[in-house]
């Protein structure tokens, strides 16, 4: 029995290896950053990334992936992680997705990111119907970013500790629900989306505990325009939401939130564009509520900012001057929509009322001698005095490298 099993393992195994697909991705990242009175720090972190495809035929494979994640600031840290590991089934027009899986909505504000669940996608004339339910509970908090109110905030805030890896690890648990529709052509004028987007929170209690609950609904509609040279992505989202405290009344919230993008390829020999970006998102006011995402991530790139209460315009510059090199310069400004959303950097000794936070200046280098290797570098400047709400806050510094080796 041994031997038919030995000879078995010798004629298939050669023959699954020959049809799987392995790539290793490994990157090396170095910051230094100064921000305001504060001293000079030093991040290191290294990322080893495996992953493994397989084509079973025309209809059904499968990917998966994981990652390790080595690094310093103040102290020594590793984290593993199960990243992409999707099982994907395709029949004519409909495709069925589930495991750990990439969504995000049209506006990239609301959910972006690996989600557990699945989604199922129907594309006809009339444009493409996906629906999909995703659970964040199983996710590593500190790459999911799921926070939206105190509680996801103070479990996001504590460290990762190994020895109580289920108290440190995990993220906060809410389930996400959307209903998706894309037309890539409206009279061949543009493309719509249109999304109805939910999330239920979750929250891990004890028996006859009373534990406060967020619960948010978004409604959301982006049209992308192209003219000649020039695409326009114009997208807004209404987000309801209700607040249950225990032994009180629900709080209900209606908040607001939206993009434009503009696009400019130049006509030059080289590939280059010129773009104006900007990101709107309400505050606490007298009528509205703050904008709260599930994935509550971070924008800028060197001044750091949650969505909730902010707002962000960019211009930038793209160029690819020959297929090895590139680079890129934009120039950022922030504004904050109320007090209470934001009060950290450069805002820690002022009360003032100002809105206007500063401005950023951004730059980064691309160079890729061959397709498996590609070396970056950035940085740049934030200046809050070219702002009003603590235009006396001392400058913050960042400079980052990054190299990026890939093996398939």
């Amino acid at each position: 029995m041994k031997k038919y099993l030995l000879l078995s393992l010798i004629i298939i195994l050669p023959a699954a290896i020959n049809a799987a697909d392995f790539s290793l991705l490994t990157n090396q990242y170095i910051a230094v950053e100064k921000k305001g009175e504060g001293e000079l720090s030093f991040e290191y972190q290294a990322n080893i990334l495996p992953g493994f495809g397989h084509i079973f035929n025309d209809s059904c494979d499968i990917y998966l992936s994981v990652g390790i994640t080595l690094g310093w600031k103040n102290e020594f840290t590793w984290v593993p992680e199960l990243l992409r590991t999707e099982f994907t089934w395709l029949n004519n027009n409909m495709v069925l997705r589930f495991g750990r899986i990439n969504y995000s909505d049209p506006l990239g504000l609301i959910a972006s990111g690996l989600f557990d669940g699945l989604q199922f996608s129907h594309t006809s004339m009339a444009g493409t119907f996906s629906i999909g339910a995703w659970y964040t509970g199983f996710l590593y908090k500190k790459t999911s970013y799921i926070v939206m109110n105190d509680r996801d905030l103070t479990a996001f805030n504590i460290p990762f500790n190994h020895k109580k890896f289920m108290d440190t690890y995990f993220s906060s648990r809410r389930l996400l629900m959307s209903l998706d529709w894309r037309h890539p052509s409206i009279a061949d004028l543009f493309q719509l989306n249109a999304v109805v987007t939910a999330q239920i929170d979750l929250p891990k209690t004890e028996p006859d505990a009373k534990t406060e609950k967020f619960h948010s609904q978004y409604y959301t509609l982006k049209a992308v325009v192209p003219i000649k040279s020039i695409d326009i992505e114009l997208g807004g989202s209404l987000e309801t939401s209700q607040n249950i405290k225990p032994d009180v009344n629900t709080e209900n919230g209606i908040a607001l939130a939206g993009i434009i993008n503009i696009f400019y390829k130049l006509p030059v020999k080289f590939s280059s564009s010129i773009s104006l970006t900007g990101r709107f998102a309400t505050g606490e006011a007298d009528n509205l509520s703050a904008f709260i995402p599930l994935s509550n991530k971070f924008y800028g790139n060197i001044f750091k900012i949650r969505m909730p209460g902010s707002s962000l315009i960019s211009l930038g510059y793209t160029a690819r001057f020959v297929p090895e090199f590139g680079m890129s310069f934009t120039v950022s400004h922030f504004l904050r929509h109320d007090l209470v959303s934001y009060t950290a950097y450069p805002l820690e000794t002022e009360s003032t009322k100002k809105r206007s936070l500063g401005t950023e200046f951004a730059a980064k280098f691309v160079w890729s001698p061959f397709s498996d290797l590609q070396f970056n570098l950035g940085g740049g400047v934030f200046l809050p005095v070219l702002g009003n709400a603590a235009p006396n806050a001392k400058p913050l510094w960042l400079c980052e490298f990054t190299l990026a080796f890939a093996i398939y």
